[in-house]
């Protein structure tokens, strides 16, 4: 079997665990309430609730509630946000750019750093690397998230006043475009090395703060399995034949090392995704978490829908990448052996 048949079958069970999910999600926000709640804060009177009902169907049995609203999210609508005043379709896109900016600083802290020190570690087991990478990897799994958020903007903001929080500066970015929504990229497309500057400077803190609980992780596993590898006989064969110890581990240990480190790199990425709804609320990142714990707070489902929807989506995106690159690395997975 190939890669790409490997990966279309895959493609194919997707759309099924979609919707498996969808009815699931949308059955038990139903269980814990109306949708129109968050508008009962307000003043509104009884012919009002019954357009509303009449609105969003409630009135119907659950599947019928859940024909109409997945036959919304198929064209582009995904409900009214009570919290954020608008439709779900117009806030999503901002908020998901500034979290997916977050998660993919805090993924790229955490596999770099991950890989990084569990090489280094594996390579000089028992020696004094190997145990400061040990104290750094418990620490960082056993620290509660919202404690070390809580740490390092005492530290680096209230203290040092080293890094901002908040996702940028103002007067900096009213004076560029926005096109894509991600301030890295817009700084760059803009040519503005001020705008780029700034919007390091403020990931710095949120993104170092959910990628060291993953580091650990990674750092962890990728040490375990490098140590193993290299007690292999394949790697002593390397070594007889008189190749330098760096390509030995680069070329060969390192290489089936990765195989189960990247099935923790795929999970690590959905505990960054869920770590994103602490470190919105601490470091005041306007992101997708801050917008989903306000909506949980009010009872906005439409708001709760699309969030776990997408979530959801992106957890099951993110696996077919991570077993793609399972199949890569470890041709017996795609030839069934």
């Amino acid at each position: 079997m190939q890669i790409r048949d490997y990966v279309l079958r895959r493609l194919m069970v997707l759309p099924l665990l979609i919707v498996g999910v969808s009815i699931i999600v949308f059955s038990l926000t139903r269980i814990g309430g109306s949708p129109i709640g968050i508008y009962l804060s307000h003043e509104i009177n009884a012919e009002e609730v019954a357009e509303l009902e009449e609105k969003f169907h409630l009135n119907d049995p659950v599947p019928v509630q859940y024909y109409y609203w997945a036959s919304g999210v198929l064209t582009g609508d995904l409900g009214w946000s009570g919290v954020a005043a608008a439709p779900v379709t117009d806030v999503f896109p901002d908020k998901l750019a500034a979290t997916m900016e977050l998660a993919v600083a805090s993924a790229i802290v955490a596999v770099t750093l991950g890989i990084g020190l569990g090489t280094f570690a594996g390579a000089r087991r028992d020696r004094s690397p190997d145990h400061i990478t040990r104290v750094v990897s418990i620490s960082g799994a056993a620290m509660p998230l919202f404690w070390f958020a809580i740490l390092m903007l005492i530290v680096f903001w209230v203290g040092l006043g080293w890094f901002p929080i908040g996702r940028s500066d103002p007067a900096v970015w009213a004076s560029i475009a926005h096109p894509t929504g991600l301030y890295t990229v817009d700084a760059i497309l803009a040519g503005s090395w001020t705008a780029f500057r700034d919007a390091i400077w403020h990931l710095v803190l949120p993104a170092v703060t959910l990628g060291y609980g993953a580091t650990a992780i990674i750092a962890r596993m990728m040490r375990s399995s490098l140590v193993e590898e290299l007690q292999e006989d394949y790697v002593d064969a390397a070594r007889a034949k008189g190749l330098a110890e760096r390509l030995v581990l680069r070329r060969h240990a390192r290489r089936n090392a990765l195989i189960p480190t990247v099935t923790v790199i795929g999970l690590s990425f959905g505990f960054l995704l869920q770590g994103t709804v602490v470190a919105e609320i601490i470091f005041r990142w306007p992101g997708l978490g801050r917008w989903m714990a306000d909506s949980v707070l009010r009872g906005d489902q439409a708001t709760i829908m699309a969030y776990v929807l997408f979530t959801s989506v992106l957890f099951l995106f993110v696996n077919l990448v991570v077993d793609v690159i399972y199949a890569y690395l470890d041709r017996r997975v795609v030839l069934g052996t």
